[in-house]
């Protein structure tokens, strides 16, 4: 039977001891124990939030097996796989499916520009290694890299269990032309904060967010009033939490996280050199950020 995703998916972060040295894996077990305490549908470990680039192959996999261990199959997991080389994102995903993960997630990284035969290839080598769904991840933002909706589509038909795509260029309109040229049968994820009222509305269906470690009570109740038909109230929660969501897009996903969860009350380190925490004057700004949001 396969996985379905929807709603709202959280996005974890990888805790570091005070010198940003060491894992610090019981922190991130709260997180996610908060995570789905507080409903989320799904919870995908390693990603941008999780800063997976950083970790040598030794903590990606402790992070990814502790993380799966935690979860316990008691919401979906989306474990992101993607690294430099496609050997290395097969042997990320052999690792995830074995121990548990109901998809991976792949964004194809590379120094040098790829070209479509490379990607689609990329994404080829890790379907054929794996029986597990996988998550097309394009971001340019991130990887270098922006698939065209052509593009995506083509991989989808290609590669049989590539069939989901989170979107995060922050164009509403590729979300409208992935459900026109998919002919609504090619599932996507809103990837972009600040576009997640308008995601859902194109047919997005679900929200790929860090915010849920933050404020997730309010993505909650806006999935569901979407999920109800209730586009007012959708509407009312969505600016109540858009300056936020803006602050941790312009903040950077670990640099803001990390802080906010420090604030309530869960110290989780700074984020890997060469990326810096928030300074003074930017912490207080995401403090009264919380507290409108929690108001």
């Amino acid at each position: 039977m396969t996985t379905e995703f929807h709603g709202i998916i959280g996005y974890t972060i990888t805790p570091f001891s005070a010198d940003g040295e060491q894992l610090d894996l019981p922190a991130l077990g709260q997180s996610i124990h908060r995570l789905i305490d507080h409903g989320v549908q799904a919870i995908a470990p390693l990603g941008s939030t999780g800063e997976g680039a950083y970790l040598s192959d030794e903590e990606w996999r402790q992070v990814a097996e502790y993380s799966l261990a935690r979860i316990a199959g008691r919401v979906p997991s989306i474990v992101s796989v993607s690294d430099l080389t496609t050997a290395s994102a097969v042997r990320r995903a052999r690792f995830a499916q074995q121990h548990g993960a109901d998809a991976v997630m792949v964004l194809p990284s590379a120094y040098w520009k790829l070209g479509e035969t490379e990607i689609i290839q990329h994404y080829r080598a890790i379907g054929a290694a794996i029986d597990i769904p996988i998550m097309l991840y394009n971001n340019p933002a991130t990887s270098g890299t922006d698939m065209s909706v052509e593009l995506i589509l083509r991989i989808v038909r290609e590669v049989d269990n590539v069939t989901m795509v989170k979107e995060s260029t922050g164009d509403i309109q590729r979300m409208h032309k992935l459900h026109l040229l998919g002919e609504g049968q090619v599932p996507f994820y809103n990837g972009c904060n600040p576009l997640a009222l308008e995601a859902f509305v194109a047919g997005a269906k679900g929200w790929c967010t860090a915010a849920a470690n933050l404020i997730p009570d309010l993505n909650q109740r806006l999935y569901q009033a979407i999920r109800a038909g209730d586009l007012a109230q959708a509407k009312a929660l969505f600016y109540r939490q858009l300056p936020l969501l803006d602050f941790i897009l312009k903040g950077g996903l670990p640099a803001t996280i990390k802080a906010g969860l420090a604030m309530t009350g869960l110290p989780v380190g700074e984020p890997r050199r060469p990326v810096f925490g928030l300074d003074e004057q930017t912490r207080q700004a995401l403090q009264a950020l919380l507290r409108h949001c929690h108001a």
